[in-house]
């Protein structure tokens, strides 16, 4: 599992030291309705990062970045998160908690992820954004129904491994983790780590070795969306794997500052 929280550190008020917010973009692990594509979904469809399940057969491979997420914020203490504002009715209170011009990048970024976290999601979808570890962890035991979880990520084996694009090949060893309920929680672009969760059932989820052309291995993290029925027809997974909605289980990776919360084999 990759640490959680590791980045630059947060002064005594809360406030990121030097943190740079990334460019406004958004994700493509939104299955809602979108009817156009970003300039961030265009570059996820240029890295392939959607597949189908017989594409994770040994000897496959396919083109691939692991691209990290270059927004280092830490996570804030429970009770520090608590008194900071997260909604979108307190934009003022927060550009100014945080220095943020309201016409600059940073305050479109940080508006957009807090719209995003109140937005609903898909039918049968549960969402909550975690402003802390704690609550991360209190949300994920909820849904799956135990506190016997393992919380796993995307780990770029070698250090120093570029993240530029690669052909990556499917080796033996592919491992089907506990269950068809998982916690997906994505990291978002915050002034403090603040990570997007959902649960959408149902899902599997595996952990497969790569190895791509430049020699690097990469122990990945496989996340097949089993029925995609209620999905945004538009959206750009069928738009990679020209197929339907409902039709075929989608997967996709996470990245490697994304992490899924599954059951423990034993008490699954």
């Amino acid at each position: 599992m990759n640490a959680v929280g590791n980045g630059k550190p947060i002064d005594h008020k809360g406030k990121p030291e030097n943190t740079v917010l990334p460019q406004l973009a958004r994700r493509p692990f939104s299955y809602k309705s979108d009817d156009r594509p970003t300039d961030n979904q265009l570059h996820y469809k240029n890295v392939a990062i959607f597949f189908l399940e017989k594409d994770m057969r040994p000897g496959t491979t396919m083109s691939f970045q692991f691209p990290r997420n270059s927004n280092t914020a830490t996570f804030l203490p429970r009770e520090r998160a608590q008194s900071i504002p997260f909604s979108s009715n307190k934009l003022p209170e927060i550009f100014n908690h945080f220095s943020v011009k309201p016409t600059s990048v940073e305050a479109k970024t940080i508006k957009q992820t807090i719209e995003e976290c109140e937005a609903p999601g898909i039918k049968g979808e549960e969402i909550y954004c975690a402003t802390s570890l704690e609550s991360m962890v209190d949300f994920s035991t909820s849904k799956l129904r135990t506190r016997n979880v393992q919380a796993i990520s995307t780990e770029v084996l070698e250090k120093g491994a570029t993240m530029s694009m690669h052909k990556h090949t499917t080796m033996p060893g592919l491992k089907k983790l506990a269950g068809v309920k998982v916690v997906l929680c994505h990291k978002q672009n915050y002034p403090y780590a603040v990570f997007y969760c959902h649960v959408i059932k149902p899902t599997a989820a595996y952990v497969l070795s790569l190895k791509g052309d430049d020699g690097v291995k990469v122990k990945a993290v496989a996340i097949c969306h089993l029925d995609t029925s209620e999905w945004n027809p538009k959206h750009l997974a069928f738009q990679i794997l020209k197929v339907k909605p409902g039709t075929i289980p989608i997967c996709h990776f996470l990245p490697t500052d994304h992490i899924v919360w599954v059951p423990n084999h034993k008490s699954a």
